[in-house]
């Protein structure tokens, strides 16, 4: 894989000239943005996922959804339906894309909608709900909206200021582009990770004037089943077997491991929608551990089926700053 990688670097210079262009168009104005008259905060990144965006989406809306009206706008990657689409309660999976379906679901007073459209998505979003505040998901690079407010995120294992355009690296958006955020959020980071690891971090992102840079773990919560918590010493009584659908199941993984579990890993690509012949596989085992984005996939289909939730614990009082930044936002309007 690697070094297909390094043979496909000539592509990477065209794909990276065209991201150039794009980009320098939409500077110039000859590419035009749309701002809204409602606040409107993008969540995003410059690589290919496994940033951590959900979760980031899942931490505003506990922050502010007793607060404000507010509404999320996905693309619904993999989705099965086009165009416009609103969650209801009798929503499906396939229908809104396994992200907007979690959020969804553990939301249900905060309303999901879908639209490849992002554009048309916000203008739709005011004429049917008129919410308070948009969540843009996984928007950084739809620069056909101009957001209020931009958080980007970066993995601490692979900072975008380190990295290169697809297909030899994981970019999908110019390094520069970073410019245009408001918060830069490094994610994944250990929890015990130091001042001065922290300032080196900062050093290569080079953050502009009054660009906030924060960092955060992933926290895991106890193991669910049938919506009861188990404790670890119960599920290591069991003959585990972990399925993932993301980008990048390592901290997963790793965290697993310091816990003291031994499992088998079944791994799959991001937002994998699981075959019949996977799902018999699945239910030969005597327990699978999932992750939350891929239990709203398997969930009804299998018997022993327990997943993980994960969130964003903020390093430095980290939540609370941006949590003040944002909220002072929204009451300036967009």
């Amino acid at each position: 894989m690697r070094l297909l990688r390094k043979i496909a670097f000539p592509i990477s210079l065209v794909y990276a000239l065209v991201v150039y262009i794009r980009n320098y168009l939409y500077d110039i104005g000859f590419l035009k943005s749309r701002s809204f008259d409602i606040p409107v905060i993008c969540i995003g990144n410059l690589s290919v996922g496994g940033t951590g965006k959900t979760p980031m989406i899942e931490l505003l809306i506990s922050l502010f959804q007793h607060s404000y009206r507010i509404a999320v706008l996905s693309r619904g990657y993999k989705r099965k339906s086009k165009g416009f689409l609103v969650g209801r309660a009798e929503s499906t999976v396939e229908e809104l894309g396994d992200e907007p379906f979690q959020i969804h679901s553990k939301f249900p007073n905060v309303v999901v909608a879908v639209d490849a459209d992002r554009t048309r998505g916000i203008l739709e979003l005011k004429k049917r709900v008129n919410p308070d505040v948009i969540l843009l998901d996984d928007a950084f690079q739809h620069r056909k909206v101009r957001p209020g407010y931009s958080v980007l995120l970066t993995t601490y294992s692979s900072l975008y200021a380190d990295d290169w355009y697809l297909p030899t690296g994981n970019l999908r958006d110019g390094k520069k582009e970073a410019k245009r955020a408001d918060a830069i959020v490094v994610t994944k980071c250990p929890s015990s990770l130091s001042q001065t690891e922290q300032d080196n971090i900062k050093s290569r992102l080079k953050p502009i004037k009054n660009q906030q840079v924060f960092f955060s773990s992933l926290a895991y919560d106890l193991p669910i089943r049938d919506a009861k918590t188990i404790s670890w010493e119960d599920l290591g009584n069991l003959k585990i077997t972990l399925v993932t659908g993301i980008a990048y199941p390592e901290p997963l993984i790793g965290f697993l491991k310091n816990k003291g579990l031994v499992f088998e890993h079944l791994r799959f690509g991001d937002h994998h929608y699981f075959t019949k012949d996977e799902l018999a596989l699945f239910k030969s085992k005597e327990c699978i551990l999932t992750t939350e984005k891929d239990y709203v996939r398997l969930n009804g289909k299998l018997d022993s089926l327990y997943y993980l939730p994960v969130r964003h614990y903020f390093l430095n009082s980290g939540e609370d700053m941006l949590s003040k930044e944002l909220s002072h936002f929204m009451k300036q309007g967009s």
